[in-house]
Order: C-alpha cells, then structure tokens, then sequence
C-alpha cells in the first residue's frame, strides 16, 4: 500500500441495509390514510398479502406475521394444545427469548446438551426424549442440527418439533427450507435478520387447524380470521373449517402485526436470494482465512445444509479464560467488537444467566463451548476488503495474545 493510500478502517457491522425504494410509496400511502391496522381493510393488507408471499417463497399452505419471533414461538406451543406444565425439549445453545417463549406458554423448558460446533448434542437429546410432550428446535446463529436423526426420533415417538429458525431463513436441509421440516416453524423480521422491519416475526406451517388456533389467538377477534387467506381453494377450505371450530373457545393475547411493518418487509422479500449468496460468500471467506491461524477454529457445517449466515462464530484453540479475554480486547483495538458467548457480561445466549428457570442443570459440555465461542457480525452488503479487515484484526489479536513464533509453531 502506498503513503497515499488512506487505509481501510473497520466496518460498520451493525447498520442493516437501506430499506429498498419500492417499499416508500406504499409507507406514504398508509401513512396518509393512517391505515396500519391489518383488519381495517376490506382487501387483502399488506399484513395479508405479506402473509400469502412469503408462504408461497416458503413453498407452505399458510404463514401468519406477528409481533415477533418470540411470539411465533409462544404461538406455535399454545397452537399444539399443550397441557399446563408439558415439558419442551431445548438446545442449551440459544437465545433467552427461546425458554421465555416456553415459560410464557405455562410449559418447561428441558436443555440438551450442545457440542463444540454449535450443534444439538444427538445422544444427550436421544436420552431425554422420552420424558418431553414437544420439542423446539433452535437452529442459533444458522448452524442446524442433524434435522434427520431429530425428526426419525422425534416422528417414532409422536412428538411434535418447532423450529425456531429466526437464524436461518435461506437455509436449506437436503434442499427442504429450514423452518419447513418440523410442524411450525419461526422467523424473525427483527434488524439484525435477513429481513429487517425492526421487529416482527412470521409463522409458517402446512396445518390447518394449528394455524388457525394461532391466528385466533394472535388476535383476531370477532371474525377477523375471514381475512385470512390461502393461495389455493382446497387449503382456504381446510382454514375456513377450523376456524369455524375454533370461534370463541380460545384466548386473545393480541401479538398482530401492523400494515407499516408489512410495507417495510415484502419488498426486502425479491432481495433474499442475493442477500443469501452475498452472506455465505462472506462467511466463507473469513472462515477461510480465520482457519488458517492455529488459535482459531470455524466449524464445518453438516453435509446437508446450505446456510445463509450474516455471523461467523469460531472457538479459541490452546487459549486459556484469560488469553480469551486478551483476544477479545485486542480484537476490539483493531476495531472489531467479538462476543465471547460465555464471558459477555449477562450474555443472554448463556443458560447459566437464565435465572427465570430457577435451578439451571449441569451441562458441563455446553458450558466449555460457550467459554472459547466467539461471535463476529458479518452483514451481506460487506465487501471482500472490508472482510480482510475483520479477518487480519481477528488473526492478528490471536497472534498479538499467543504469539507470532508459535503462530509458525518454532
């Protein structure tokens, strides 16, 4: 690089991308009318038509949009009709918003241990099957799990599998869509996603009768439900029936989305392809350069998925508690900010800091990964050199920590 070269300073990784151009006549529009409440229109809102696009991009019967990704989950237990005090099967590995979604459901929590690549431990969640009435599938920061061996075992015993894949929209499974393999499953529209309306989440199952339960108890009160619909006669049929079962003898607990939400959302939908492939190239090509330093480890993913990531995670190798944290406040002089999942004060992706549960269990596998796991934003719109930067902080932190002769192994 020459003198007069300005070099290139860390990039922004929290900014999301500009909402597109599309989306702004309609938010004028609502704006003008004040129209932001999806049962006000007598046609189809933009909450509805949302609702039937992404369905169809899902290649599902029915989707419902909702306040958040926590709702679609806490939706998704009280569709199943779980009895007070059903015990639903968790990784270890998540967010809190995961065994809140279940304890606001008045069910249990139940954590499975989770392994050194981010994925469900298969024997410690085999051993503890038996003993659970549903199972939440957390696919946390994109990694999926084995979803074959989870839904053989799953399927053998009649247990119904959520998946909460607020992480993973774009991701496939032997080319079936993350979020389409158990009975329901969850997305997030929160900023940091791949779609981005602040907050929001969605619900996509091919279950009439769940997803009426759902969109009954998301709030639609009196016969609101009437303005929900399906792109096809045979499933508007099978939705109309359990709607009519299910009129007056379910709770309320309002958890809709509003029409703004929707306008910001559906033309960010045309953009998922390309945010994809933009977000996997640049997983990739850090995870390149960040495996060929000897102190830091990325994971490979399972044969069968394809991810669509806008993070990298990596473990520390050979490093000590304290090495990791001088890691950590070296990488963030050099301008990029890494979150030790279980150093970060108060993470709340460590279970120990889930004091709502009361008693945590012992889950000494998971714990040791969550010590050395480290967590790097890298959105789709980054560019290949502003990648290098994040990469060369990331790999010379750890050199500067452990030391650039061993780095060479002398």
């Amino acid at each position: 690089m020459s003198l007069d070269t300005p070099a290139i300073l860390p990039p922004n990784t929290y900014d999301a991308e500009p909402i597109p151009a599309a989306a702004r006549a309609e938010i004028e529009r609502l704006l003008q009318s004040g129209d932001l409440f999806r049962y006000t229109s007598a046609d189809a809102s933009p909450v509805a038509l949302l609702e039937q696009e992404f369905a169809a991009m899902m290649g599902v019967r029915y989707a419902l949009a909702v306040s958040s990704c926590s709702a679609a989950l806490f939706l998704s237990l009280k569709a199943l009709d779980l009895p007070r005090g059903a015990r639903v099967l968790i990784p270890a590995f998540t967010f809190a918003a995961v065994p809140s979604s279940i304890v606001h459901a008045d069910c249990v929590p139940v954590l499975c241990e989770v392994g050194e690549n981010y994925r469900i431990d298969m024997a410690d969640f085999a051993a503890k099957l038996d003993d659970v009435q549903a199972v939440m599938i957390s696919h946390m920061r994109g990694h999926t799990s084995d979803m074959d061996a989870i839904m053989a075992l799953c399927d053998a015993r009649g247990i119904p599998v959520v998946e909460d894949a607020a992480h993973s929209l774009g991701t496939t499974w032997h080319g079936r869509i993350i979020g389409s393999i158990g009975k329901i499953g969850c997305f997030s529209f929160q900023s940091y996603k791949l779609l981005n309306a602040g907050e929001g989440g969605i619900l996509i199952t091919d279950d009439a009768d769940l997803v009426a339960r759902a969109v009954i108890m998301s709030g639609a009160y009196e016969h609101n439900w009437k303005k929900h619909g399906s792109r096809d006669a045979r499933s508007q049929a099978d939705l109309d029936a359990a709607f009519a079962r299910w009129q007056n003898r379910l709770p309320l607990y309002n958890l809709r989305l509003n029409n703004l939400s929707a306008a910001i959302i559906r033309p960010q939908l045309g953009e998922m392809a390309r945010r994809v492939a933009d977000g996997r190239r640049n997983h990739d090509h850090v995870a390149a350069r960040l495996n060929g330093s000897p102190w830091i480890d990325v994971p490979e993913k399972l044969a069968p998925e394809e991810r669509a990531p806008d993070s990298i995670q990596f473990n520390m190798v050979g490093m000590s508690d304290d090495d990791i944290r001088a890691f950590a406040e070296a990488a963030a002089r050099r301008g990029v900010k890494v979150q030790v999942f279980g150093m970060s004060a108060d993470n709340a992706r460590a279970f120990w800091n889930w004091q709502f549960l009361g008693e945590t269990p012992d889950l000494p596998r998971t714990r040791a990964m969550l010590m050395k796991a480290c967590d790097t934003r890298l959105p789709a719109r980054l560019q290949l050199p502003e990648l290098d930067v994040i990469a060369d902080a990331l790999i010379g932190a750890a050199q500067e920590v452990m030391g650039n002769l061993r780095v060479y192994g002398t």
